[in-house]
C-alpha cells in the first residue's frame, strides 16, 4: 500500500509543477492550473498526503529546480506569489479533509472543500503579497489595489477551476479512494 500512495503523491507533486506552466491567457492576468492540482491531490489522496504533495512541490523549487510559475531558488521566498504557495498547502489539507469527512462526498461538499481551498489559498497571498510588497519592496501599493489585482481580477478564473475539480473528483473519487486505501469502494 505503501508504494502505491508514493507513486500517487509523486504524480499529484508532478501534476502541480506542471499546473505551474499551463497557462491560459486572459485580459486580467494569466491563469495557471496549480490551485487545480493542489485542490484535487487534497481531496483524492486526503488532506494530509495532498499538503505532503504541495510542500514536495515547494522543495523542489526551493532547492532551486525552476518549477514554479517564475523560476525557483530560495530566494523565490522575495517573490510577491510565493505566499499562494503557502496558501495552497493548507488549502489541500483543508479540501481534503473536508471532501472526505464522508465515504461518498456529494457535489456540492466536494465545491465546498474546492471553494475552501481557494479562499485560503487567496487569505495567503493576498496579506503575503502586500507584505512582501511593503517590507521588501517597498511600493506604494495600497491594501486596496493590492486586493484588487490579486484577489478580485484573477479569482473568476480559479471559480471555474473549483467547478471543473469538484466534477472531476466525483467521477474519480470512489475509484482512487479504493485504490489508494488498497481497498476497493464499497459503492
Amino acid at each position: 500500500m505503501k508504494t502505491r500512495k508514493i507513486v500517487f503523491m509523486a504524480l499529484f507533486t508532478a501534476l502541480i509543477a506542471v499546473g505551474a506552466f499551463l497557462k491560459v491567457p486572459t485580459p486580467i492576468c494569466p491563469l495557471t492550473f496549480q490551485l487545480m492540482f493542489c485542490t484535487l491531490a487534497g481531496v483524492l489522496l486526503g488532506g494530509e498526503m495532498g499538503a505532503v504533495c504541495v510542500c514536495c512541490y515547494i522543495f523542489l523549487g526551493l532547492i532551486g529546480l525552476p518549477i514554479f510559475t517564475a523560476g525557483g531558488g530560495i530566494s523565490y521566498v522575495f517573490q510577491p506569489t510565493f505566499g499562494y504557495l503557502i496558501g495552497f498547502v493548507f488549502g489541500a489539507y483543508a479540501a481534503g479533509k473536508i471532501a472526505n469527512a464522508v465515504p461518498e462526498p456529494s457535489f456540492k461538499r466536494l465545491l465546498t472543500a474546492n471553494f475552501t481551498s481557494l479562499a485560503i489559498a487567496y487569505l495567503f497571498g493576498v496579506i503575503y503579497y502586500w507584505a512582501i510588497c511593503r517590507l521588501y519592496l517597498q511600493n506604494g501599493l495600497s491594501f486596496g489595489k493590492i486586493i484588487l489585482y490579486c484577489l478580485l481580477m484573477p479569482v473568476v478564473g480559479d471559480i471555474f477551476e473549483c467547478i471543473f475539480a469538484a466534477a472531476v473528483c466525483k467521477r474519480l473519487f470512489p475509484a482512487l479512494k479504493g485504490i489508494i486505501n488498497g481497498v476497493r469502494a464499497s459503492n
